[in-house]
């Protein structure tokens, strides 16, 4: 175990050597690079130090050469200094009138240097402005086109104003048609339940008609015995009383056109089976329904129409008669009940909602 240990001890100091001789590598390295870095500036420094001597020394040669020239010109100068003390006078005079052009002159070129700058700012700004004056006329073209366009769906639309105007006046007289036709049938339906009301008051029928519907409710107990579908003699004298009186309105010449449907309903209390209670209710309708088909006392031409527009239905018990403090009347929910219908029903009803605040619509919807 301890040579082991010494062993690992050694390891480590020897990995701890072998990272310090690389960064000292390294170091090294980075010095060395710090000093090629350090020796071409200063190699540049010295390039350019050179360049700017020769430079000078090139500028020396030109000035010794210049001092010569001065100096011989200086030579000449003093053997014409006569000459020229005699036009000194004029010649300063020149001068002053030479450095006052020259003032001028270059008040002149300031003058003429900030036209140009003022120039090449217009130019500047002028060049803007057309960009901008091509960019409107693009947008120019643009909004023509689209102003075309736009011409084009407005008579588009202005066709199909027309189209649907002349759509809406169509539908408007088809309205008006179809309000003639709905006021007839208010009006007729209206005059048949007056007209049921009296005729079964003049005789002495005890049938209540419903003003708002014209339907009228039998009771059972007068037709049937409890849970039989045969009539009873009381009903067969009550049928052979109501029928003439009844068809007698309803297939008047007037109101022969109008009629639709004549409806034989029977229902039956809460008691028992839904379906035994609908099957009972068929077979009385439909025993109500075969006797006044029978009936000797109606024409050949009514029966025809009778046979056209009667139907029996069975209603079990899902339309009780409810006493006052909400019960189930029983007696009355026992009952047969007849009804007609109005042809054009169906556009009555679509209209009723249009015209529910009205009370002849509430009547015909019915």
């Amino acid at each position: 175990m301890t040579r082991r240990r010494a062993k690992r001890t050694g390891g480590g100091k020897a990995d701890g050597g072998a990272a310090w001789i690389s960064y000292s590598d390294m170091m090294a390295a980075l010095l060395l690079v710090f000093v090629l870095i350090l020796c071409y500036s200063v190699y540049q420094y010295f390039l350019m130090l050179e360049t700017k001597t020769a430079e000078l020394d090139e500028k020396g040669a030109l000035l010794a050469s210049q001092e010569a020239t001065l100096t011989q010109q200086q030579s000449t100068l003093d053997a014409q200094q006569s000459t020229l003390d005699k036009q000194t006078l004029a010649l300063a005079e020149q001068q002053a009138a030479l450095l006052q052009k020259q003032n001028e002159l270059t008040s002149a070129l300031t003058n003429l240097e900030e036209k140009q700058g003022l120039l090449d700012d217009q130019n500047l700004t002028l060049e803007e402005q057309q960009k901008i004056i091509l960019a409107a006329q693009a947008a120019l073209q643009q909004k023509e086109e689209e102003l075309n366009t736009a011409k084009i769906d407005l008579e588009g639309k202005q066709k199909e104003l027309a189209d649907a105007t002349i759509l809406l006046g169509a539908q408007q007289e088809a309205m008006d048609t179809q309000q003639r036709r709905l006021d007839d049938l208010v009006g007729v339906r209206t005059q048949i339940i007056r007209e049921l009301s009296d005729a079964l008051t003049s005789a002495n029928l005890k049938a209540s008609v419903d003003k708002n519907t014209g339907d009228i409710m039998l009771e059972s107990a007068v037709f049937f015995d409890v849970g039989k579908n045969t009539i009873k003699q009381s009903g067969q004298e009550l049928l052979n009383q109501f029928i003439p009186v009844y068809l007698g309105v309803l297939l008047e010449p007037a109101y022969a056109s109008y009629l639709g449907e004549i409806i034989i309903e029977g229902h039956t209390d809460t008691q028992g089976d839904y379906l035994m209670n609908l099957k009972l209710s068929q077979e009385r309708a439909l025993s109500v329904a075969t006797y006044c088909l029978q009936l000797p006392s109606l024409s050949e031409s009514q029966l025809e129409v009778l046979r056209g527009i009667l139907t029996a239905k069975g209603r079990s018990f899902s339309n009780p008669i409810y006493n006052d403090d909400g019960s189930i009347d029983m007696d009355s929910s026992r009952r047969v009940e007849f009804k007609f219908r109005m042809k054009d029903s169906e556009m009555i009803d679509e209209i009723r909602n249009i015209l529910k605040d009205s009370p002849e619509s509430e009547v015909a919807a019915q």
